[in-house]
Parts: structure tokens; sequence; C-alpha cells
């Protein structure tokens, strides 16, 4: 009984000496041996006529004639194009994201520049030079009043306030 397996590709101890045998390749002993084997398993029959009939189709096709030697640089002259192609719409497709992207990182670097620029400025304006200005005191305007410490004082300070009148 023959498997699956051997029915569609013959016997694997023979499946060389069979392309030979169809070929006539094969010394006489070899080829007593492929026939007797031929004879007695069904698969092996199976696949020579299969065999068979495809080369007898190859046989009735007529030669091609030779391309020439330009033909292997024109094929790869197609291939190259349509990778270009190909390569060309990807990129094409992305295109409009890209300019949104080079956009946005105009527009943050203007503003960043403009932050710094600002920043710059404010700080200038607005921090006097310390070493060059010299405190001024008012001779004339009495001790400015200094923050009571404890709860008398605070009694003091409003009874004090309270009779200037």
């Amino acid at each position: 009984m023959t498997t699956d397996a051997e029915s569609r590709s013959g016997c694997q101890a023979y499946e060389v000496l069979l392309e030979d045998y169809l070929n006539a390749e094969l010394s006489a002993e070899d080829a007593k041996l492929a026939a007797d084997h031929l004879a007695d398993c069904a698969a092996c029959r199976a696949a020579v006529k299969r065999a068979n009939a495809s080369t007898r189709l190859l046989r009735a096709a007529e030669p091609s004639p030779d391309p020439g030697p330009a033909f292997a640089r024109m094929v790869m002259a197609r291939i190259r194009s349509a990778e270009n192609e190909k390569a060309a719409s990807r990129a094409n497709f992305w295109q409009p994201f890209v300019s949104l992207g080079w956009r946005f990182a105009a527009t943050a670097t203007f503003a960043l520049a403009a932050l710094v620029t600002y920043n710059a400025g404010w700080l200038h304006r607005s921090q006097p030079n310390v070493a060059l200005q010299r405190p001024t005191v008012d001779i004339f305007a009495p001790e400015p009043a200094r923050a009571p410490a404890t709860g008398g004082e605070v009694l003091m300070m409003v009874a004090d306030t309270g009779h200037e009148k």
C-alpha cells in the first residue's frame, strides 16, 4: 500500500533514476532496475507518466530566439525605473507631512528667539545696577518704624497713634 506522499512524487529511492530513465541516460543495468521498479510501483508509474507528458509539451514548443546581450540591461533598467517610481510615490505621500514639520520647526525657532531676545532686554531694564547707585538718606524724614515684636509693643503703637490728634 502506498502512502499519499509516495503517490505524489514516487518513491524517494528511485526518484533520481526515473528522471534519468526518461532522458535515456541510464546504463543498461540501471535501466533494467528502473523498469522492474516501474512494473511493481504504481506511484512511480504515475510520476513517470506525468513527467513524460510535460516533457512532450516542452518538446512541442518552439525554442525562443536569443534575446541578445542588451536584454539583461533592459530588464535591469526597467526594474530600477519601477523601484524609482515606487520610491517617488512613497516620497510624494510623506511630502506634506515633512513640509508641515519644517514649518513647525521654523515657527518654534522664531518664537524661541523672540522670547530669548525679550527676556534679555527685560532683565537689563528691570534690574538696576546696584554697584553704581548710592543709597540716598533723607535726613529730614523720620526713621522708618520697625514692626512690633511683642503684644505690648503693638498696644504702645496703637496708643501713640491715637493721641496725636
